[in-house]
């Protein structure tokens, strides 16, 4: 953000539009994929690949009620599907012993990772559209205002500077795996793989609200900054 710039102020967030929200975006992204998922595959003996298949209905289906809602498409629920595609995809490739589908496991994040890397080739980087998803409550007035945040250098700046390290952060995430799949046993790897990804997650999750609160901070010193020697121009 150059010295000239402020950002504006978000508009008042509706509560109940918020909860809403979240609760159909982690209900029907993460919560319902999951279960769907473990009761086909444990249950019933469904393939990995069937199970997965069926698991992308439900993003599917939170496109279709943003689309009916908000008259747009949610890019979260956009990402999520290819994210469960790309998984079902991977799952297809070779055997299904424990070494590979651990080794599978990190294809996933690793594909991710390039999927963010990908992005900054486009005109907005992922990050920017996570970042609308929970920094606004979907109305038009937030999702304005969050829009018109990407006419300022610093804030391109910081998004694009958070999906290139998210990006490479798992793309090193998952070739570490795929190291240590193959470098220890299958008994231990089974305890680590988890703590990687969760670690990982929880790290870069920290790191992407520190990053921010710093970069905003940043900006608004640089704005009082210009404001003050606005006024000192003015005075003399």
């Amino acid at each position: 953000m150059s010295a000239q710039e402020a950002r504006p102020e978000p508009p008042a967030r509706s509560g109940a539009a918020t909860a809403l929200g979240w609760i159909l975006t982690i209900g029907l992204n993460v919560v319902a994929p999951i279960v769907t998922y473990n009761t086909l595959v444990d249950d019933h003996g469904w393939s990995e690949f069937s199970a997965l298949l069926l698991s992308s209905a439900w993003p599917v289906l939170d496109s279709a009620i943003s689309l009916a809602w908000r008259r747009k498409l949610d890019e979260f629920a956009v990402v999520t599907l290819v994210f469960i595609v790309i998984t079902a995809v991977v799952s297809l490739v070779g055997d299904h012993s424990a070494r590979t589908l651990l080794v599978k496991d990190s294809g996933v994040t690793g594909l991710f990772g390039l999927l963010c890397l990908a992005t900054l080739l486009a005109p907005r980087p992922l990050m920017f559209y996570f970042g609308r998803k929970f920094a606004t409550d979907g109305t038009p007035e937030s999702t304005a205002w969050w829009n018109g945040l990407w006419q300022y250098e610093g804030f391109r700046t910081t998004m694009r500077t958070m999906t290139l390290v998210w990006g490479v952060a798992y793309v090193i995430e998952a070739l570490v795996r795929v190291a240590l799949a193959y470098a220890l046993d299958t008994k231990t790897m089974v305890v680590v793989s988890p703590i990687m990804i969760y670690g990982v997650l929880g790290a870069l999750g920290v790191w992407t609200a520190l990053y921010g609160k710093r970069s905003q901070a940043e900006g608004e010193r640089r704005a009082a900054e210009a404001a003050a020697a606005a006024d000192q121009a003015t005075s003399a």
